[in-house]
C-alpha cells in the first residue's frame, strides 16, 4: 500500500508547503492511514497510527519538503482459520507533506504499541528587519582628485585639515 499525497507529484515542486496546501495534501491521503499533525514554537509533531510495527520495523526519513515513512509488519498466525479477505497490508510506505519552515534535521523518532511520533524541529525564523535611516551629514570618500590627507574628508568639520579651502555645499 502507498498513500501519497497527490499534491507532490503534481504541484509541490518549486513552492513550500504552505499550512493551507499542507492540509489538502493530507485530505488525499488513503483512508488507512490515520495520523495527526500538532506544531508548538519549536517544533511539529507527527502521530502515526502503524499497528503491529515496531521500532525494527520502521525507517524514517525526511528531506527538505517531506517525511517519508516506510514500515512492515508481521501477519499474526491465522490458527486454525485461514484468510478469506485480506485488507491489512503487510508494508506501509507513507508520504508526508513537511510545512515550509520545518527542517529535515535533528528528528526525533518513537514507536509505542504501533503508534509512530515523529518530532520535527522547525527552522529559526528569518525576519526580515526594516531599519530606519536618520537625516544627518556622513562623510564623503575621497576620490583621486583629493590631493593628499585622509582617505575622508568632512566639509563641516574645522578641525579636518583637507576641509580648509573646500567649499560649502
Amino acid at each position: 500500500m502507498t498513500a501519497t499525497a497527490a499534491f507532490f507529484v503534481t504541484a509541490f515542486e518549486p513552492e513550500p508547503v504552505s499550512m493551507g496546501a499542507l492540509r489538502d495534501a493530507v485530505a488525499d491521503l488513503a483512508d488507512d492511514v490515520f495520523f495527526d499533525l500538532l506544531e508548538s514554537e519549536s517544533a511539529y509533531l507527527y502521530v502515526v497510527d502503524l499497528p503491529g510495527v515496531t521500532d525494527d520495523s520502521v525507517t524514517v526519513e525526511a528531506t527538505a519538503d517531506r517525511l517519508v515513512i516506510d514500515a512492515s509488519r508481521e501477519k499474526p498466525d491465522a490458527g486454525e482459520y485461514s484468510y478469506v479477505e485480506e485488507h491489512r497490508p503487510t508494508l506501509v510506505d507513507v508520504d508526508l507533506p513537511l510545512p515550509d519552515d520545518a527542517s529535515a534535521d535533528g528528528l526525533e523518532v518513537t514507536v509505542d504499541r504501533g503508534i509512530l511520533e515523529v518530532v520535527v524541529p522547525r527552522e529559526p525564523e528569518r525576519y526580515e528587519t526594516t531599519i530606519d535611516v536618520a537625516e544627518g551629514r556622513g562623510r564623503r570618500a575621497a576620490t583621486d582628485d583629493d590631493a593628499g590627507g585622509d582617505s575622508t574628508t568632512d566639509p563641516d568639520d574645522p578641525t579636518d585639515p583637507d576641509t580648509t579651502d573646500a567649499e560649502p555645499r
